[in-house]
């Protein structure tokens, strides 16, 4: 018995509680602590980072991380406004900012933020049409992040970004799609075909205007026809000759 309390055991045990009472929080690291269950103030050391000391078996110290997390949305079957059933999953990414609110208000603060980002998720997606989904994928990004950052920010939790992965559409679905950008295409192509047509038109009208005002352009166009046309090798052509050529020829042998 006199062992037991001698002054070096009395030291030794002494030492044992200062070093339990020593935590070492990171940079990035932040300590809620309880003293008898109610938060403690004045802590040596303050909340970190660096060295906080704190009492052993009366004070509880918990660690808080201040690091952006990035979580995965589990994939969420979602009905849209115009009755399609998809299969959507997302990335939220989100901080403590508030580490207290982050412990006392909330029990499992990532948790918690997981299944408010996959109820939101459904939510928001259940009021879009599925032309929405697919096209404007940032405006619903950002609209998740509000409503997510706004149910969080109770607990100290600030959402920093949302962002839409994959959306997994039944087969019939992208048959049906695949039928329409197909018959999108065909469209354009006809449009595009049809205004080439046209400005063909109009171009070939004015070369006939320009034509019928002046008809030796008729005849360096006849000229230049036959030199292409008789450019072709092992080629016989048979052309006739324009009747303003052999006018002269015919009114002589009238007269004759």
């Amino acid at each position: 018995m006199n062992l037991l309390f001698s002054p070096f055991a009395l030291l030794v045990l002494a030492v044992i509680l200062v070093l339990m009472g020593f935590n070492v929080l990171r940079e990035y690291e932040r300590a809620v602590i309880f003293r008898w269950g109610r938060l403690a103030r004045g802590i040596v050391g303050g909340n970190g980072p660096g060295v906080v000391i704190i009492i052993p078996f009366i004070d509880k110290l918990v660690r808080v991380s201040l690091r952006t997390v990035a979580m995965d949305v589990p994939p969420q079957d979602v009905i849209t406004r115009d009755n399609v059933t998809v299969k959507v999953n997302a990335v939220i990414y989100f901080r403590v900012v508030e580490p207290q609110r982050a412990i006392v208000e909330v029990e499992d603060y990532l948790y918690a933020t997981s299944m408010m980002a996959q109820t939101t998720l459904r939510s928001v997606l259940g009021q879009s049409q599925l032309d929405d989904l697919l096209a404007k994928r940032e405006e619903i990004n950002a609209e998740l992040q509000r409503i997510i950052d706004q149910q969080t920010e109770p607990w100290g939790v600030k959402v920093t970004a949302v962002e839409v992965k994959n959306v997994d559409l039944p087969q019939e679905m992208q048959r049906a799609i695949a039928r329409q950008a197909e018959a999108e295409r065909e469209r354009r192509a006809k449009v595009i075909h049809a205004e080439g047509e046209f400005q063909a038109a109009q171009r070939l009208a004015e070369a006939a205007n320009v034509i019928s005002q002046n008809p030796a352009a008729l005849q360096l166009r006849y000229l230049q026809t036959l030199v292409e046309v008789g450019a072709e090798k092992n080629s016989t052509t048979i052309f006739p000759i324009p009747i303003d050529i052999l006018a002269p020829f015919i009114r002589r042998l009238e007269k004759g």
